[in-house]
């Protein structure tokens, strides 16, 4: 990762541009490249990258809600990039277009929406025949709106979860798989049922190496997650995400109910998200607040 790096940030510059132009664009390709190495996936220079590095890229950056305008800023500082690299014809393929990213349009707005109960209870019930530690990682991310890394990599947290419910608390701590490896916490909106789920949980690591996700190592673990979800039928308006879109409107009607105003309501909502309290418009939007709540 050394040399793909130190290539991508040379070609970063070779591309031009303003000053801020050409530092967005390193840190654009930093920001990828320790994307890449997190995974464990090897890539030895520009040569090598292939299309599903930068489908797997784009969509963790979805899950982070990242804005459209700045991932589609990303996808053409990626363009430059591979433009200097001499492989022009890697980015003219079907599946590296904004739309098939994902990426199309200036907002975010009702691209995905919150999973119905129904459509909920569907999956779960698919997932389970798949694999019963993927089907317990989908339900803590609709009880606790995980991220689908979060989801993931939340088996090192299951202990600490149940002491801090055992403990009466109303927020469990996230730490693994945060946007920017930035920890955060969770409210508890249904105690008995996330108790009993990762009581659920804990007995299935016991029996799986510790992982709700039974794979060697966290590149593996997504690789299967994003294949499973897709079989299962989260896909398109209902992608894993929507799972914590869902939990996100339960949060609003939450504060509302507990007397909130509807601003202060979407700020709590917001920083329980993981984005703090100044983005409680743009939550609002995004994950569909004002649509049915």
């Amino acid at each position: 990762m050394g040399q793909f790096i130190k290539e991508a940030k040379t070609l970063a510059k070779m591309a031009g541009g303003s000053h801020k132009t050409v530092h967005d664009r390193i840190k654009m390709a930093e920001r990828f490249s320790q994307y890449l190495q997190k995974l464990n996936i090897q890539v030895r220079d520009i040569q090598h990258l292939k299309a599903k590095h930068i489908e797997s890229y784009i969509t963790s950056r979805l899950e982070e809600s990242i804005s459209l305008r700045t991932l589609q800023n990303e996808m053409a500082g990626l363009r430059s990039i591979m433009r200097q690299a001499g492989r022009d014809k890697f980015f003219a393929s079907e599946r590296l277009t904004n739309s098939r990213l994902g990426l199309g349009g200036a907002s975010r707005a009702g691209t995905k929406l919150a999973i119905p109960e129904g459509k909920y209870q569907e999956v779960i019930s698919q997932a389970f025949r798949i694999d019963e530690g993927f089907s317990i990682a989908l339900q803590l991310s609709r009880l606790m709106g995980l991220r689908s890394q979060e989801a993931v990599q939340c088996s090192a947290s299951l202990k600490t979860w149940q002491k801090e419910l055992s403990q009466g608390k109303d927020k469990v701590t996230v730490i693994f798989g945060t946007k920017g490896g930035r920890a955060r916490t969770s409210k508890v909106l249904c105690r008995q049922a996330i108790t009993r789920v990762i009581e659920q949980a804990i007995r299935y690591t016991k029996l799986h190496g510790g992982k709700l996700i039974d794979k060697p190592d966290l590149r593996r673990a997504m690789n299967f997650w994003r294949s499973a979800t897709t079989k299962i039928g989260l896909i398109g308006k209902y992608s894993p995400h929507s799972l914590r879109y869902a939990w996100a409107q339960d949060l609003m009607r939450h504060y509302l109910a507990e007397g909130f105003t509807r601003r202060e309501s979407a700020a709590l909502t917001s920083m329980d998200l993981g984005h703090g309290d100044g983005r409680g418009r743009y939550v609002e939007r995004v994950y569909g607040l004002k649509t049915d709540i």
